[in-house]
This record gives structure tokens, sequence and C-alpha cells, in this order.
């Protein structure tokens, strides 16, 4: 039983609610590191983030463990490495193209098998309610936690509120939408309201910003706005395609226009939320944190890769990580620290007034003396990427060197100081730091309990 963490804490150490900060999490669906106002202002334009990063820290070098929909929020989730949940895909409940479901001793399709995975990794299709999730870290240090939007680790049964959420709004067991307008999603009503034209997008903001100017409650909150954009379908906002339809560079490819006017939306979506924030008076008391899943479907330089191809690439893996503190972290300021949203359950624990020692087999660091000091995080062993859907299967990213690693027992290595956009394979010219990566690999595997998928034991 997870309720057992309770026991382990300290309440002469824990500090009263009224001195906790609110914590505020965007975590955005397949927004990619370079899609964004300040880092692309030709193609994107987020004035509100781009607020969000004059206001804290930007993070240069954030990751994602394991990039893809179900294994990101997972690893966000409970603070452990998609490997070590054994949930290395994106959920599946269906049998198309060859899927093959396990299926537990209460008849529940507990696993999938997918025909060109070429290790036959059997990946979870919902995260066990054994798990702590910083939801329930939190709850035991006084806070409410509220979810919004995108879930897809786990259908009825495994829902945020059977996870330590103590109210969702817009959960569905849909990896995406069907439309951003009504009808959202095939086969139930969710969020529909008769005659509404509402995009999904304002229609989840709306149900937040009320849910703030109606907030009367003395303790501390937790607001998870995990939203359903910028996946696919790419249906942008009517008003906000018009604004990018024309842009040069955009104008010739119709999705990516689509695209630019839903990354506009989320972006329109919290500065909403933030100057609701601010009218309530709680802005001055909350940590904002703001990242993605993974890479954009689409490839934008300067990063190879994106989410189908490439995936362990920069593109895919590098996601916006801007964390905002009011009196805390130093504003305005750029960290290159390499981070992973496997280190926000720990940060979140530490906030909160928590010790992050208590829960094991946490695969994150707290990033707290980060965010006061705007330090660079000493981290004693490399980051891990991993995914089993193709050969490419595994990253080491150890300073400024990377290794991608191979089914097939492949490898290539490249130094990000030097080669961002990872066009140069030095594998060959150096052999000894490619066996270093490797063995380290491999270590790090049989810590998972993934040896057996290896394409190096």
């Amino acid at each position: 039983m997870k309720k057992w963490i309770a026991y382990f804490m300290i309440a002469a150490g824990v500090a009263m609610a009224a001195e906790k900060p609110n914590i505020v999490l965007f975590f955005v669906d397949d927004l990619g590191w370079n899609n964004l106002g300040y880092r692309n202002p030709d193609l994107f334009e987020t004035p509100n983030i781009d607020q969000l990063a004059k206001d804290g820290i930007d993070f240069q070098q954030g990751y994602v463990a394991g990039p893809v929909c179900s294994p990101s929020r997972a690893t966000l989730l409970t603070g452990k490495h998609p490997a070590r949940l054994k949930m290395v895909r994106h959920v599946r409940t269906d049998t198309k193209k060859g899927i093959q479901l396990i299926y537990d001793e209460q008849g529940r399709p507990s696993h999938h098998l997918l025909p060109t995975d070429p290790a036959r990794f059997p990946s979870k299709n919902w995260v066990d309610l054994e798990q702590v999730s910083y939801a329930e870290a939190l709850k035991e240090l006084g806070y409410y936690n509220l979810f919004l939007g995108k879930w897809h680790i786990g259908e009825e049964g495994f829902y945020p509120v059977d996870q330590g959420f103590d109210r969702q709004v817009g959960t569905t067991d849909h990896g995406s939408p069907n439309n951003y307008y009504p009808d959202y999603f095939r086969d139930t009503d969710i969020l529909d309201e008769a005659d509404s034209e509402t995009y999904l997008t304002d229609r989840l903001t709306d149900e937040l910003v009320t849910f703030i100017e109606g907030w009367d409650q003395k303790q501390p909150l937790m607001v998870s706005m995990w939203y359903y954009n910028v996946h696919s379908p790419n249906i942008g906002r009517k008003d906000l395609v018009r604004k990018f339809e024309n842009r040069p560079g955009l104008k010739d490819e119709p999705k990516r226009v689509q695209y630019a006017a839903q990354v506009a939306a989320v972006d329109e979506s919290i500065g909403r939320i933030r100057a609701a924030l601010e009218a309530k008076g709680m802005d001055k008391n909350t940590v904002i944190v703001f990242t993605s899943d993974q890479g954009s479907l689409y490839e934008w330089a300067p990063y190879r890769g994106g989410k189908r191809v490439d995936t362990l690439c920069e593109g895919g893996a590098r996601v916006p990580f801007i964390v905002s503190w009011p009196g805390v972290a130093p504003a305005g300021v750029r960290n290159d620290s390499i981070v992973q949203t496997a280190d926000l359950f720990p940060t979140f624990v530490e906030i909160a007034g928590g010790n992050p020692a208590v829960y094991p087999d946490l695969d994150g660091v707290s990033l707290l003396p980060v965010i006061r000091e705007n330090s660079t995080l000493k981290r004693n062993e490399p980051i891990y990427g991993y995914r089993a859907y193709e050969d490419l299967y595994a990253s080491v990213r150890e300073g400024d060197w990377k290794l991608l690693g191979y089914r097939s027992g492949k490898t290539a290595l490249y130094n990000l100081k030097t080669d961002r956009v990872e066009q140069n394979d030095l594998a060959a010219k150096n052999p000894e730091k490619v066996q270093e990566l490797v063995e380290k690999l491999k270590a790090w595997e049989k810590e998972m309990d993934v040896e057996q998928y290896s394409g190096f034991q």
C-alpha cells in the first residue's frame, strides 16, 4: 500500500500550509524546444510563455526520459524512469495493426506487444496504483490537487482521482481529441456543451479560471494542467489560424500553420491563467513550471528528430523547461544544467516542505537548490532515454557526450557542445568513450531490470 509513505512524514518538520507556495504545472503535449516565440519569432508567437521565461529560470537542456506520450506522463507523475515502470510505449488497449494484448488475472489488458518492436518488450497499459504519485505526496503535505486535461496513463480505474488527485476535469481514455471543436472526443460527451463552439484548450482554461476565481481554501493548491494541445489532429483555433496562414515559412505548409495556431492557443491559455492568479492575489506565492512531454510531430531547425523519427535525438527528447517562483527563483536567467522531467517529483516534494528521500527508487533529483541559486546541477550519473518501438531504443547523455544505442548493437556518438544538430557521428574516432557509455548503459539496464531487452548485454 502506497499510503505507508505517510508514516515517514515528520510533522514538526512540515511548514504550515499558509507558508507553502501554490504550484501550477503546465504540461504541453508534443511541443518542441524551438516552438516558442522567443526562440523562433519568425514562425511562432508566444508572448505569455516568453514573459514566463523572463520571470523565471529557462533551462536550456531539459529532457524527457521517454519521449512518448504515456511514458513521459508516467515519469512525470511518479519520478520514476519509464524503463523502471515498464511503460515504454504509449498505452494501447486495441488490436489494430497487429497489436497483441496481454491480460492480467482480472481479465484486463495490462500490457501490449508491438509487432515492429525488435525486443518484443511487453509495455504496461497503466501506472499501477501502488506507485506513489506527486499528487499523493503533496496531499500528505497538505495540498489540494486539481487535474485538467490529457491523462493517457490508464483508463477508468487508473484515472487521476485514483492516483491522489482531488478532482479531475476533461479526463478521458483518449490520447488525443477527435477534434478541438465539439464534439471533442469519440464515445464520450465529456466537456461538450449544447450549442457550444468553444475551442478545447479554451474550454479547459475556462474551467481552471473559474476554479481559481472561486478558490477560498486555506490549504495550498497544486494545479496540473496537462494540455491536449498541441497533439494532432492539427486543428488551430480559427481566428489564430488566420494570423499564421500567410506567414513566410508557414504559408505553403498548412499543417504547420495549424500547429502554430495550436501553440498560440496554449500561450493565450497560460496568459489567462496567470491573470486569474494575479487577480486572486495568488501570483506572488505560486511556483509555475512549464514543460512538454516530447518533441514536435514535425522536425524544426536546429535540432534533428521529432516525435516519429529519430525520437531520441534532440528534436524529440529535448523540451522547453521553465520554472518561475517570485521572490525565490532569480528572474530572466538561463541555466545550462542537464535536467529531466523525472526531477520534478522530488522538486515538488521539497518545495512543499517534504523529504524526497522517503520515496524509494526515484530516478530524478530535486532541483530546488538550482532554482534558488541558478546554480549548475552536478549529476553523479548520466541521464538515459528509452523507448521500445524500433531499433533505436536508448540514449546516454553525460556532460557534452551523447550516445545513441540500437538493439542491433549499433552505436552513434555525438558531442553536443560542438554538434547540437547531431550530424557528426564520432563513434569510430572515440571507441573508448563509446565503450565507457555502453558499459554504463548496460549497468543501468540491469538496475532497471530490462537487460533482457538490451542490444548490448
